[in-house]
């Protein structure tokens, strides 16, 4: 088993910046150290930003990593960059609206900020959610028939009826309280699960995953919910626990039952959700709309009447990547996509100085910087070209190794390199182990979960891929060597061609490049998606 993680939680803060470290400081050097503090409920203080920059200012140190749910109110949104997740501050980080973040430590922290939708007359969605955003965290994990659940759920409102079989809480308001929130808690089964926004502490006992006598034992969840910051009742805010992720944990330690358990006092609601069966039809019927518009748009195209199309992000300077730019090197392009919308998406080019000589990119037409702003239909384009390019791949006993750098880069590029079935045995391992010797860590996420929720914003990231489906992530911080990828598969115990690690020791003429192409177009030509 792994090490056990001391992590500290605390309420609303609203701008009690100083209160709230002086204490976490206080708290760290007589206990700690500890991992992280994770921030539920409303964070910053719409009326008063005094104290928030001086944490700007470094004049309030931030002691530990702290980790920040979005805001309640719509005021609040002018502190934050970027709605979708960024870094606020050294050592401050907003999560985003909602996700999950898995720490290279294994552990995952499930996250729901706001408000939900028709608790008050706000209606702005960067503060307020609906059933929509909850089915983006929950749906990844519950269609997984493997999913044991999370270790952390945050969210800024109690669920409802939390309290049943409970102990009652005091001056509690139900606007505190979310249907969604305990559906959402329901469907992650959560071993903690923190609130805020009540402005009341309150510890539940504990209360099974499972129907007694209706199914096998599983893990327990505890619910907390924290007071405000430096609250004038001295009622608890900052509360500490260790927690080892629950990959980590031997399932009978795990599935124990404490004394106090209680019944699950949440039941499954499915009004609260459109039915899978809805959504289907909505799409097909969504398919069908889509194809008679673009019927439309051919007859009108020459009539002066057709609608102005939406123009695609555009780089700020000259993109070596974007198809349509003077600077692309055509003469590498092996095969241009063919999305269901009849637009292609993406294209795959040969690598230019690639490690082999089928090395090669998926790379979306448009200018787009990585996969976690890339569109859902470029994201699916890229599922699409990656399969075929397994069963290719597959059919000359090669197996493929998919990664992305989003780090001192401006468009996003899905390296593909094929690696000989024979080195495979080892792989995981050596590329993990060269990590570790580079002075960072991989961390493996589940197979199952979306990189965008798991990478806030713009956030600097490497992924890949492996050819068993494992698949691992690292957060890139300052001074990542940018050749990492090439150089992890350039090893001796993989490839063996240290001396390809980087591409411009590996360049060809234009005559050997077209050479290449066509040699890969040949190989690839009956699973080429493109021409069937």
């Amino acid at each position: 088993m792994t090490e056990s993680l001391k992590i500290l939680v605390c309420g609303d803060v609203r701008g009690e910046f100083k209160t709230l470290f002086n204490r976490v400081d206080v708290v760290n050097r007589k206990t700690g150290p500890y991992a992280m503090l994770l921030s539920v409920g409303e964070f910053f203080n719409p009326h008063d930003d005094s104290e928030w920059q001086e944490v700007l200012s470094a004049l309030i140190k931030v002691p530990v990593p702290t980790y920040v749910l979005g805001p309640t109110m719509p005021e609040n949104k002018k502190y934050i960059t970027d709605i979708s997740g960024c870094e606020l501050t050294q050592n401050i980080t907003y999560l985003g609206r909602r996700g999950v973040y898995t720490f290279s430590s294994g552990l995952t922290v499930a996250y729901l900020g706001g408000l939900e939708k028709g608790s008050d007359n706000v209606s702005d969605p960067d503060v307020r959610f609906a059933s929509a955003d909850v089915d983006k965290v929950r749906l990844p994990f519950t269609s997984n028939k493997d999913f044991k659940g999370v270790d952390i759920l945050l969210t800024s409102q109690w669920p409802s009826g939390v309290e049943k079989y409970g102990n009652n809480v005091e001056e509690h308001s139900d606007v505190c309280c979310s249907s969604l929130v305990s559906q959402l808690a329901l469907s992650l089964k959560p071993r903690y699960h923190f609130s805020g926004f009540g402005g009341t502490s309150y510890e539940r006992p504990p209360y099974r995953n499972h129907r007694v006598l209706q199914g096998s034992a599983e893990h327990v969840t505890r619910f907390i919910a924290l007071a405000n910051v430096g609250n004038k009742e001295k009622q608890k805010y900052l509360y500490a626990f260790s927690i080892t992720a629950l990959k980590f944990v031997d399932a009978v330690e795990l599935k124990k039952q404490p004394k106090d358990v209680t019944e699950c006092p949440y039941t499954v609601d499915a009004s609260l959700f459109k039915s899978e069966t809805s959504e289907v039809e909505e799409k097909v019927q969504q398919f069908f709309y889509d194809q008679k518009s673009l019927e439309n748009r051919k007859r009108r195209h020459n009539t002066g009447h057709e609608r102005p199309q939406k123009k695609p992000a555009q780089p700020s300077g000259p993109c070596w990547f974007c198809l349509g730019s003077p600077e692309v090197e055509k003469h590498l392009v092996i095969s241009v996509g063919e999305h269901k919308s009849a637009f292609p998406q993406c294209y795959l080019a040969l690598a230019k100085g690639g490690l082999t000589p089928d090395h090669c990119l998926i790379i979306p037409i448009a200018h787009h910087q990585s996969t976690t702003s890339a569109p859902d239909d470029i994201l699916t384009e890229i599922e699409t070209f990656k399969s075929s390019l397994r069963k290719y791949f597959s059919s000359v006993r090669k197996e493929v190794v998919f990664f992305e750098r989003n780090y001192k880069t401006r468009h996003l590029q899905i390296q593909v390199v094929p690696i000989p079935r024979t080195v495979c045995q080892d792989l995981v391992d050596s590329v993990v182990n060269f990590a570790v010797s580079q002075n960072f860590e991989l961390a493996q996420i589940p197979q199952f979960s979306d990189l965008k929720q798991i990478v806030p914003g713009m956030a600097p990231y490497f992924y890949i891929e492996f050819p068993d489906g494992e698949k691992f992530l690292y957060r890139i911080k300052q001074g990542f060597p940018i050749q990492f990828g090439r150089e992890a598969l350039a090893l001796p115990s993989v490839l063996n061609m240290p001396d390809r690690a980087d591409w411009r020791n590996c360049k060809s003429t234009k005559e050997e490049e077209i050479q290449m192409v066509a040699e890969f177009r040949g190989g690839f030509k009956k699973f080429d998606i493109t021409l069937r």
